[in-house]
Order: C-alpha cells, then sequence, then structure tokens
C-alpha cells in the first residue's frame, strides 16, 4: 500500500502502478443484489439455469456496471492519503469492459496514477484502472477516471 501525506504526495508515484489488490471473488449472491438495486435483472445475469444451458461456459456474468463500483472498494487496498478532506468521483473519462466475468471468477484492481494537478482547494488525480480476472488474458474493464479529494482542514 502507497501512503502519503496529501492528494498532492500521489504526483511523485505517476506512471508507476500503485500495485494489486487481493483477489476477490465475485458470487451470484452479489450479482443478484446488484441486479435487485438497480433493477438490471437481464437473465444472463440472474438466471443460473437459462445462463448453464445457454451462456458460453454455462455460468451467469457480472454487471460491468457492479464491476466499476468495485473499485472505490479495492482502491482501498492500494493508497491511503493520511492528511485529506471530502473525496468526489469525478467521473471516468473512458471505460471498456474487455471480458466477461462469470460467476466464481476471482478479480483485483490495478491502478496507476497518471497525474496530479492542484484545483482549489483540493487535487485532481487521474487513475487509470484496469480489473483482472484471475487465468484470463483479458482484463474484465479497463477506465480512466478522476477523482477530486480537498485539502484537509487545518
Amino acid at each position: 500500500m502507497v501512503t502519503v501525506e496529501t492528494a498532492m504526495d500521489l504526483a511523485q508515484h505517476s506512471g508507476t502502478p500503485l500495485g494489486a489488490t487481493e483477489w476477490m471473488e465475485i458470487t451470484q449472491e452479489q450479482i443478484d443484489a446488484f441486479a435487485e438495486l438497480t433493477g438490471d435483472d437481464h437473465w444472463i445475469h440472474v438466471d443460473v439455469a437459462r445462463a448453464a444451458r445457454e451462456q458460453p461456459g454455462g455460468k451467469t456474468i457480472a454487471h460491468g456496471l457492479f464491476l466499476i463500483s468495485l473499485i472505490p472498494r479495492l482502491q482501498r487496498q492500494l493508497f491511503r492519503i493520511e492528511r485529506r478532506g471530502a473525496g468526489l468521483n469525478y467521473g471516468y473519462d473512458r471505460v471498456r469492459f474487455t471480458a466477461p466475468v462469470p460467476v466464481g471468477s476471482l478479480v483485483r484492481l490495478v491502478q496507476t496514477v497518471t497525474s496530479a494537478t492542484r484545483r482549489g482547494q483540493g487535487t485532481q488525480l487521474a487513475i487509470s484502472s484496469t480489473i483482472e480476472i484471475k487465468d484470463s488474458e483479458r482484463p474484465a474493464l479497463v477506465a480512466e477516471g478522476l477523482l477530486l479529494i480537498g485539502d484537509a482542514l487545518p
């Protein structure tokens, strides 16, 4: 884990991977809960019996948006900012879902800070994120995103 005093201190790590998280299993319970929460209950995600008959590999697959939503949770294993204010996900400039994630797969996050820029009372971090699938040549997704991290109050 990379630990820095302020968000701007992450600039010294620009271009260098922050590391990889531990592997996390994608379960049917997680997929079902995400489907319930979002209303995206397409059978490729939630109908185990039909997926066994019709899906390549015979398994349901995780929602792409579920995988994106794991990034904040997983990145906590990669970096920590000691003195910081509020943080906001400012968005993603580019997201590509490059491989399906069948239920039972193990995934992990790899991140690289591509830039850190002062912005008002905080720092804008540009971060490249890749969610890898264990034993797969292709990652599940690649994304370029922005975080805004406010300065800590005195």
